[in-house]
């Protein structure tokens, strides 16, 4: 047991206390997979048997590698562990009892698309409007369901959940999950989700089963505990039930996959199950600087729903954290690529050190074009090149399509998307006119009642209706007011804007940050041809080029979400701004600002030796250059380890000597146009405004407002009114504040209140 001389205290007592239960908070970097490994072969070299040791993961990658390490201790026998996902250790029971369930062990398991393909038969044959009951919402909706232990019977019989499908306009969802469910067990399949729910039947309903699975698994351990969700917990509770030889091993700082179904309460309420619980914590961090190890501190330290502990490292102090500020997106794209061509140069190192971090996929866009353009290779890892995922390919064959109507692959792709019926059956009959009379599918669409007949003569014609009005705007439009009316006028923004999932949520920001490409395109005074044609040839340039993805030497780029359980000697982590990270949809109630919170935590200890933080004044949403206010999760990080770097030039389109400012300083003009550090610029961004007291706060009514008048925001304090301003359907003042400078706000969102 010479392995036992490499750990820690703490490790060691976790890996040596074998009977009851026991908790083991890994702070992050901690080296937790190390001791639940030595724990398992130290367990078996104690005589316990393999076949009685249950350890349960969420990744296949993970169980491998713990696999690999324990035989490397005890040899081949670490091979008859019960050591897997959730998914696969229970599959693996439901094939031996699955007669009881009144299944055949042959059943099949269907992944994501075999649901969807029988929820979509579901909602067709029951005459549904496909575009409200949107079949990966109804999938999501009886998931959600499933994992929370409730059968379509109980969903049926739920008040609450017959409310909410009222609400939101579905209320057929109980019919569809009743469908569904009958119809997987017509066919002798289980979705992932029936994997943890059946495993919850069989042990509930059979006393024998599962007193026959507890006298087996005589040791129970769950690694990333704090990712479980209540049917994984339910499940490991019961099995442990006799023994309460139960190990878990997790971070509660590290839990941010809500939106899956994982419930922290399952770790942060842990020993209200097991009162005789026996808590390690490891706090020693092996991987991080110290001054990356206390910043992370610093920002987790704002949670309160949280286990207690004290993260250090021994390691040396370390870098500053560099803090971008940049004046736009593309900005902060470019001042990463730079930055990282001057770290490998000056320090020797490789790309495959350095990472970017995002909190969403389509701000991947503008940090892969300055990556080419310095020809820095990269990879996307939990993901597709922005140019390469479906809404994107979908959105530029319907450009191509317009500015070339000869391309037929262009066609084929938009033709019937979204659907609008003309199958595939149809445009096999276009595809072979077309050959038939030697000339283009466009041609053959174009004089549709000489070749067909019936309400496919029609269907065509809509569509040749609608290509040749984009082609008036492409000819008669600049490139981003062409590009918008197809996004509309296609129907590709309503459909991914109906798509509620969080998926669909994706999707419709990826197309927003395509047509923010393009108006960036457009607005960029180096471009003399600003016309779509050549945006197209960019476009199609990045995507053909014979890109190094595959190259293991190259910067790694990813959300968040994909980054837990990595580690990289340089970290950037894009887009700290106010409503992007926290994102805007987590701000509804303090959980989500905690969720965001961590993973906030989690991004800054995936650092090693460099870590910088950037945020843009103003980025492109939605077409709209709009100004951007810095993360609150900036504020939180003590500011003695940071090292605060300037904007290197103002935005253009701020007017001569005018000034932006804000809790994260103030640039204009006259200041430096070379990066330069200036710590004291960083300690003064989070002092207190002076605001007057805002207990009688009440917003006046937008339309009351006049220039001229002094009035008050809660946030920005005391102010006056400077120009009242049209800007298409959003009404905005401009407004001097005091203390903040001048902003623009929109009137019907800014809560102002008239002071005179």
């Amino acid at each position: 047991m010479d392995y036992l001389n490499s750990l820690n205290e703490p490790q060691r007592e976790a890996v040596v206390n074998a009977e009851g239960p026991m908790m083991i908070i890994a702070g992050a970097g901690s080296g937790k997979t190390r001791v639940l490994t030595y724990k398992i072969a130290y367990l078996m070299e104690k005589g316990v048997e393999p076949f009685n040791i249950l350890a349960l993961t969420f990744t296949n990658k993970a169980a491998r590698e713990m696999r690999e390490r324990i035989e490397s201790v005890v040899g081949t026998e670490a091979r008859n562990l019960w050591m897997g996902t959730f998914h696969s250790i229970f599959a693996r029971i439901l094939r031996y009892e699955a007669d009881k369930l009144g299944y055949q062990s042959n059943f099949t398991i269907y992944d994501s698309d075999d649901s969807k393909s029988v929820i979509k038969s579901i909602i067709k044959e029951y005459k549904l409007d496909d575009k409200i009951y949107k079949p990966n919402g109804v999938l999501a909706r009886i998931s959600n369901a499933k994992n929370n232990l409730i059968s379509w019977r109980g969903y049926a019989n739920n008040s609450e959940y017959k409310l909410e499908d009222e609400a939101s306009g579905r209320p057929k969802i109980a019919d569809i999950f009743k469908e569904y469910a009958l119809r997987c067990f017509k066919a002798n399949a289980m979705d992932f989700d029936d994997l943890l729910y059946n495993t919850n039947v069989l042990l509930h309903k059979f006393p024998d089963v599962l007193n026959k699975y507890q006298q087996k698994f005589q040791y129970v351990m769950i690694d990333e505990f704090q990712d479980t969700n209540v049917s994984q917990y339910s499940i490991t509770k019961k099995l442990a039930a006799v023994r309460q030889n139960i190990c878990v091993v997790g971070d509660d700082a590290q839990s941010i996959y809500a939106f899956r179904g994982a419930n922290i309460q399952n770790i942060l309420n842990f020993e209200k199950d097991y009162p005789d619980l026996k808590v390690i914590k490891l706090e020693q961090n092996y991987r991080s600087s110290q001054n990356i190890v206390e910043a992370a501190n610093s920002v987790i330290k704002h949670n309160q729903a949280q286990l207690k502990k004290n993260v250090w490292t021994s390691n040396d102090d370390g870098r500053l954290i560099d803090v971008i500020r940049a004046t736009s997106d593309s900005e902060e794209a470019k001042l990463i690529a730079t930055s990282i061509f001057e770290e490998r140069m000056n320090n020797n190192l490789n790309c495959e050190d350095f990472a970017i971090l995002y909190r969403t996929n389509s701000q991947s866009r503008s940090i892969e074009e300055s990556l080419r353009k310095m020809n820095i290779p990269y990879r996307i890892i939990g993901g597709l090149s922005f140019y390469q995922r479906k809404e994107i390919k979908d959105m530029v064959a319907y450009l191509r399509f317009v500015i070339n109507p000869a391309d037929t692959e262009a066609l084929k792709r938009i033709i019937n998307y979204p659907k609008r019926a003309i199958g595939p059956t149809s445009v096999d009959k276009i595809l072979v006119k077309a050959s038939q009379e030697n000339t283009t599918p466009w041609q053959i669409i174009l004089n549709a009642r000489r070749y067909f007949t019936g309400r496919l003569t029609t269907q065509l014609e809509n569509f040749a209706n609608m290509v040749q009005a984009f082609m008036l705007d492409v000819k008669n439009k600049d490139a981003f007011t062409a590009a918008t009316s197809v996004a509309k006028g296609s129907g590709l923004l309503r459909e991914l804007y109906d798509d509620k999932t969080v998926e669909g949520r994706v999707r419709y920001e990826n197309l927003q940050e395509l047509l923010n490409a393009v108006k960036a395109f457009v607005d960029d005074p180096e471009k003399e041809d600003k016309s779509l044609e050549t945006f197209l040839q960019e476009v199609s340039l990045i995507t053909s080029q014979d890109q190094s993805k595959e190259d293991s030497d190259a910067v790694t780029l990813m959300t968040i979400h994909m980054s837990k359980g990595l580690e990289y000697k340089h970290v950037y982590i894009a887009g700290m701004e106010e409503n992007l990270f926290p994102s805007q949809m987590m701000l509804e109630s303090r959980a989500d600002l905690e969720e965001e919170r961590r993973l906030f935590y989690v991004a800054i200890t995936r650092a090693m030796s460099k870590l910088t933080l950037s945020y843009a004044l103003q980025r492109y949403r939605f077409g709209k250059l709009i100004m951007c206010e810095p993360s609150r999760f900036l504020s939180e990080v003590d500011s003695k380890f940071l090292n605060v770097q300037k904007p290197v030039r103002r935005p253009s389109s701020f007017s001569e000597g005018q000034a932006t400012s804000g809790r994260f300083g103030s640039f204009s003009k006259t200041e430096s146009k070379s990066p330069t550090t200036n710590r004291n610029t960083f300690t003064s961004f989070s002092k207190k405004k002076d605001i007057p007291n805002l207990e009688n706060f009440t917003p006046s009514n937008p339309a009351e407002l006049r220039q001229g008048q002094n009035v008050l925001h809660k946030k920005f304090g005391k102010g006056t009114i400077t120009a009242i301003l049209e800007d298409g359907s959003d009404k905005r003042a401009k407004v001097n504040f005091d203390s903040e400078g001048e902003k623009t706000l929109i009137l019907a969102f800014a809560k102002l209140m008239i002071m005179d």
